[in-house]
C-alpha cells in the first residue's frame, strides 16, 4: 500500500507567518497532533506540533510559528506506507507532509501514524502478547497532582499521555489534548507567573475516562482492535487490577514492522 492510498488530502496547515495562538487553536479545535508549515509560496517548511505548543511560555500575541517549526522529511504519494511509518518512528514525528515532488515541494496532504495504524493488516500481526512489548517503567500521575506538575513532565519528557493511578490502580488517562482543549497552553516552569487557578487545578478534573485496559496475556491483535474501536492512542496493562505497563500506538506499529 502506498502513501497515496492513505494520506489525508487538503489538510489543515499554517504559513510560517501565522501567529502561534492561531496554530494552537487549530490544533486544539481539530484534535490533531501537528500541522504542516508552508511558506507564502506554498512550499513546505516543516511542521509544528502539540509538543511545540506545550513549550510556549510567552503570552504575546505576535509570536509566529516560524520560530517553532520543526524540519521533517518530506514524502511523496509513491512512497510505501510502511516506509513512511519507519520514517515517522525514526524522526519521532506524528506526521509527515506529503508533497507533489521533491523538486516541487507543494503540500499535497499529510500522512500520520494513525493513518498507518488504521490500515494495518490484522492477518499479519505477530503472534505475541502485549506483555512482551509493553513499557514497564511507566511514568504516572496521581488524581490530586496539580496540572502544572503533569504539564512539566510532558514538556520535559515529551509524553503525549500519562495514566492516572490511585493505590497502584489506573483510573484514567491525562493527555496533551485534555490540557490543550481546556486552554492551558502557557503553563510552564519557565513562566514567570502561572495562572492562579492552574496551581489548584488537579489532574482528576481533566483526565479522560473510562480507561481502557488489557492483561499482559492479551494479543497484539486484541490491543489494536481495542484502540481502533475506542479511538485511543494508548492502553494500560493491568494484572489483578494493578498497573504493570502501558502499550501505545507506536509500540504496536514497531512490532508490526518487525
Amino acid at each position: 500500500m502506498l502513501v497515496e492510498d492513505i494520506l489525508s488530502r487538503d489538510p489543515l496547515y499554517v504559513e510560517d507567518s501565522t501567529f502561534l495562538t492561531k496554530a494552537r487553536q487549530l490544533i486544539r479545535d481539530n484534535h490533531v497532533r501537528g500541522l504542516p508549515v508552508v511558506s507564502n509560496k506554498g512550499h513546505v517548511r516543516g511542521i509544528v506540533t502539540t509538543q511545540d505548543m506545550l513549550r510556549v511560555t510567552s503570552t504575546k500575541s505576535n509570536v509566529t510559528v516560524a520560530g517553532f517549526t520543526v524540519q521533517v522529511p518530506l514524502v511523496t504519494g509513491q512512497m510505501e506506507m510502511l516506509e513512511a511509518a519507519r520514517l515517522m518512528l525514526k524522526e519521532k514525528s506524528p506526521l509527515l507532509p506529503v508533497v507533489e515532488s521533491m523538486e516541487n515541494p507543494v503540500l499535497k496532504g499529510v500522512v500520520t501514524l494513525l493513518d498507518v495504524f488504521k490500515h494495518i493488516d490484522l492477518a499479519k500481526i505477530p503472534d505475541k502478547q502485549i506483555g512482551e512489548i509493553m513499557s514497564t517503567k511507566v511514568v504516572v500521575a496521581k488524581p490530586d497532582d496539580p496540572l502544572t506538575k503533569v504539564w512539566d513532565k510532558m514538556v520535559e519528557e515529551d509524553f503525549t499521555g500519562l495514566p492516572v493511578v490511585r493505590d497502584d490502580k489506573p483510573i484514567g488517562m491525562i493527555t496533551r489534548f485534555d490540557i490543550l482543549k481546556r486552554g492551558w497552553a502557557r503553563i510552564s516552569k519557565e513562566s514567570d507567573t502561572r495562572p492562579v487557578d492552574s496551581t489548584h487545578m488537579h489532574v482528576e478534573k481533566l483526565m479522560s475516562t473510562p480507561l481502557y485496559s488489557l492483561e499482559p496475556e492479551a494479543s497484539l491483535t486484541k490491543a489494536i482492535e481495542l484502540m481502533l474501536k475506542h479511538e485511543v492512542g494508548r492502553i494500560s496493562v493491568v494484572n489483578e487490577g494493578k498497573l504493570v505497563g502501558i502499550v501505545d500506538r507506536d509500540d504496536l506499529i514497531k512490532s508490526y514492522l518487525g
